[in-house]
């Protein structure tokens, strides 16, 4: 429901083939959001870090693809969109890497390939394994936490800022990005990245929430 009114609300659509929606994590709920993509009709890439949960989505059915390949991803992700098949693509990778290889394909191209953005990180707890930075490999992160945390915590805010930094430069070209309730923008904000609406109060962010602006 949240994937179809968010193609309702911002992209004045009410059937999503073709459209390509990005995101994160597979754990737990956000799990769920690979499956929600092929019921709304649409092409989903799901970036997670830890191999574990995503083998296991694609074990339970909930991916239909998986791939550490981003030149493999961004080709399926075209072939998909072109030919408005519903998809399920999860790629073993931080998605920091996926939306900043978006824009280096629009730089390049001058082609939006996503529509529809969002985040399902646990960003409520970013320092302690709910956030892993893109500087770092998985298991080089998890070491970090326990033996250097304050370098762990500085390299999760670098990345939250890079993370927003791809998102609005899609963003101004026409992808719809939404919160997920997940604390994304509000630690994204801590780090000091570009979330804040412009006119607005400090409490008010450049995107939408999911409760208020789209199941609301």
């Amino acid at each position: 429901l949240t994937v179809l009114n968010a193609g309702r609300c911002y992209l004045k659509a009410e059937d999503l083939s073709g459209k390509v929606f990005v995101t994160s994590g597979l754990g737990g709920m956000s799990g769920a959001q690979a499956k929600a993509a092929v019921i709304a009709g649409c092409v989903g890439i799901i970036a997670e870090v830890d191999e574990a949960a995503l083998l296991k989505r694609h074990k339970q059915g909930w991916l239909m693809e998986i791939s550490n390949n981003l030149d493999h991803c961004i080709a399926r992700l075209r072939e998909a969109r072109k030919n408005k098949i519903a998809l399920s693509l999860g790629y073993h990778g931080n998605v920091v890497d996926l939306w900043e290889r978006l824009v280096y394909e629009l730089d390049k191209t001058g082609e939006l390939l996503v529509d529809l953005g969002s985040d399902q990180t646990s960003c409520h707890n970013p320092f302690n394994g709910g956030y892993y930075p893109v500087q770092l490999g998985f298991e080089e992160a998890k070491q970090l936490i326990a033996t250097n945390p304050g370098k762990f915590r500085t390299l999760v805010q670098e990345s939250l800022k890079r993370h927003v930094a791809a998102i609005n430069k899609l963003a101004d070209k026409g992808m719809f990005f939404w919160d997920y309730g997940n604390a994304f923008l509000l630690e994204a904000q801590r780090a000091g990245a570009d979330v804040s609406k412009k006119g607005a109060n400090k409490t008010e962010f450049r995107y939408p929430s999911y409760v208020q602006h789209i199941m609301g």
